[in-house]
């Protein structure tokens, strides 16, 4: 029996097979999921309706399991703070700061090989990836 909040099997397994280094993508309902991400990262589609689950749903069950890192945020042309990242940093914390990428360099980044995992939730708010 788990002694943890996560207890989705495919999460458990992908988690349990990266390590430093890896990313994870925790994306909202507006990102492109077949075509976003490399063809060799694992897909778990949490997205039953809209507004089911939230990223920061997610995010609260994956960061009691795994240490963060370092994360990075998708943020719009002018660069600026989405109230999202603010809960971002009430979960992480502010000692990790966040990389703030505009849209098209965001999608680069998730693109690469070390994205081993997308998980998809019906998250509505903008630049919430």
């Amino acid at each position: 029996m788990l002694k943890t909040n996560l207890l989705h099997p495919e999460i458990l397994s992908a988690l349990g097979s990266n390590g430093h280094g890896s990313m994870l993508l925790i994306a909202d309902g507006n990102f492109p999921f077949s075509t976003g991400v490399n063809e060799r990262t694992q897909k778990v589609f949490l997205n039953l309706s809209p507004g089911m689950l939230n990223v920061t749903d997610v995010l609260k069950v994956i960061h009691d399991v795994i240490p963060i890192e370092s994360y990075f945020v998708m943020v719009p042309q002018d660069g600026g703070q989405q109230s999202i990242h603010e809960e971002f940093i009430k979960i992480i914390g502010d000692e990790i700061p966040a990389e703030k990428l505009k849209r098209f360099d965001f999608y680069e980044k998730v693109k690469s090989p070390d994205t081993f995992l997308v998980i998809a939730t019906g998250e509505r708010r903008r630049f919430a990836n």
